[in-house]
């Protein structure tokens, strides 16, 4: 190259004059474009300009997650003429998400979800940032999750059988171990713990801190509304909460009490208590979804059976 900067080689290389047979157009695919955003911005700024220089044969196809990166940071390119044109791709939908799991698990010659566990991977996902490479993460920290899970079980066994032979379980691959064991298939609080791991929302976080009576509220508004209600009375609501409570041989509060924590649920925007005389007349509303308030409860077992 001699004297000449690796820059300007390149771009005598795409904006000479060619003669007719040999002026063929080049392509450059460039992927994560917002890797190369620098202090002065200049290497993303020779790199559009190279489709602009007299005689360029340079077609530049960029790939980036910022939507705006040219605007926000290359707002000179349309001044100069050479602004880009913008296709967006939309983030994967839940139904989207949840196919594409589906349809890579038909290679398994084995169940490794259950259904309940894909969906709400596939709706914490779309609704967090619809990135499929996060849905596939975290049913991979699911899995992983499931294994640790099979392992401990069967730590007071020294070996495990495989189609027949003896393996050292120290030594069992997860296939191994998912082939040995009954029930060894990611359940709804696989998945719940996973993504608790990879989205820490601060709902699921107040949700996760409450008491255990003020959670078993929730528990019992989220059977309670699963008929199609949108709200009930606190008084329907209290029967809902001690019938939750004496299934599980917990001692319910009184109606005082219940009453209290309603409010506390309330200040929380966990829910919503309308206005009336009879405290327990008083409407109430769910104000977060269903899905947040099984995946925040979902790693208790108490609350996994209540709500399955």
């Amino acid at each position: 190259m001699g004297s000449k900067s690796p820059l300007q080689h390149i771009q005598n290389l795409y904006s000479n004059k060619q003669a007719p047979s040999s002026s063929k157009m080049m392509l450059i695919i460039a992927d994560e474009l917002d890797y190369l955003i620098t202090k002065d911005r200049a290497v993303l700024h020779d790199l559009f300009m190279l489709t602009t220089f007299p005689f360029s044969r340079c077609i530049l196809i960029g790939i980036a997650n910022s939507i705006d990166l040219a605007d926000r940071f290359l707002p000179r390119l349309q001044s100069l003429n050479c602004k880009p044109m913008v296709v967006t791709f939309r983030a994967y939908s839940k139904d989207q998400i949840l196919s594409i799991l589906q349809e890579r698990l038909l290679v398994l010659p084995y169940i490794v979800f259950q259904q309940q566990a894909l969906e709400l991977c596939a709706r914490k996902v779309a609704a967090a940032s619809g990135d499929m490479r996060k849905a596939l993460c975290v049913c991979r920290s699911a899995v992983e999750i499931l294994e640790a899970e099979l392992r401990e079980s069967a730590n007071n066994m020294s070996l495990v059988s495989v189609g027949g032979e003896f393996i050292s379980q120290q030594t069992a691959s997860a296939l191994e171990i998912f082939q040995s064991q009954e029930n060894s298939t990611v359940r709804i609080d696989h998945m719940a713990l996973a993504l608790s791991k990879t989205f820490r929302s601060p709902v699921v976080d107040t949700m996760q801190s409450l008491p255990q009576h003020q959670q078993i509220i929730l528990c019992s508004a989220v059977k309670f509304f699963r008929g199609g209600k949108k709200d009930t009375t606190v008084g329907e609501l209290n029967k809902s909460y001690i019938d939750i409570c004496k299934s599980a041989l917990i001692p319910p509060v009184g109606i005082l009490e219940f009453l209290s924590m309603c409010r506390v649920l309330n200040d929380q925007g966990l829910f919503k208590l309308g206005q009336s005389r009879d405290d327990k007349s008083k409407r109430v509303t769910l104000k977060v979804d269903e899905a947040d308030i099984s995946f925040a409860l979902q790693g208790v077992r108490f609350f996994r059976n209540c709500l399955q």
